[in-house]
């Protein structure tokens, strides 16, 4: 491997610094609301952040706490966040999200622990939760991370839990927080699961992994 981990880290925040900001990593910006920043992360799964900005802002103009989202029926929470992915799924999480937070008393945990019994929440929405909401020192591995890491050669892993365990022991834990926000926006608009730009890729000399099949695979099996 002829980049080291940290050197790779370290180049490619600076190459995505004018790239699109995620939309999660924007709402935490905007507003600093463990609320919001949980709410819009539910519903980023397996959705465009452009589909995912639209539904958050039209669902917070309705409901910008968790009491409001109370009293939101199911029909009117389904009008107001389709067409995310899995709306219907992402309906019944966020109908009854306000009965799960009663334990705490209305307000998001910031406990791994706590975040993995809410509805709709797994290890990526959790870790994302803690990173950007709370500033706690979490990886949260999507699928551009596992996808580009595996690509790369950092890691050999099936899954994205298995990526974020295998980081925990490599990754240097100041880069814990804000390695899905370095990653993503590369994944996104460059190193493409499908058609990769690697022509006009920083990395384009160094990559191990440049084939497209190879991506193409590779994608296709986490699918």
């Amino acid at each position: 491997m002829s980049i080291k981990l940290e050197s790779f880290i370290l180049a490619l925040e600076q190459e995505v610094a004018n790239y699109h900001t995620p939309v999660v990593d924007l709402i935490a910006v905007q507003t600093r609301d463990p609320f919001k920043i949980l709410v819009a992360t539910i519903l980023s799964a397996r959705t465009r952040d452009k589909t995912t900005a639209i539904a958050s802002r039209r669902l917070f103009n309705e409901a910008p706490d968790i009491r409001a989202l109370a009293g939101l029926s199911e029909e009117k929470i389904r009008a107001l966040i389709r067409p995310v992915g899995f709306f219907n799924n992402k309906t019944k999480y966020l109908c009854k999200l306000p009965d799960a937070l009663k334990p705490y008393a209305g307000k998001v945990p910031d406990k791994l622990e706590e975040l993995l019994k809410l509805p709709g929440v797994g290890r990526k929405t959790a870790n994302l939760v803690l990173a950007v909401a709370f500033g706690i020192p979490a990886i949260c591995v999507d699928t551009h991370v596992h996808r580009i890491m595996n690509i790369w050669g950092f890691v050999n892993t099936k899954t994205p839990e298995s990526t974020e365990k295998a980081l925990r022991k490599i990754l240097p834990i100041k880069y814990w927080i804000k390695i899905n926000s370095i990653i993503v926006p590369f994944g996104q608009e460059r190193c493409k699961p499908v058609a990769p730009q690697c022509n006009c890729c920083l990395f384009e000399q160094d990559c191990p992994k440049m084939s497209c099949e190879y991506r193409i695979n590779f994608h296709r099996k986490q699918v």
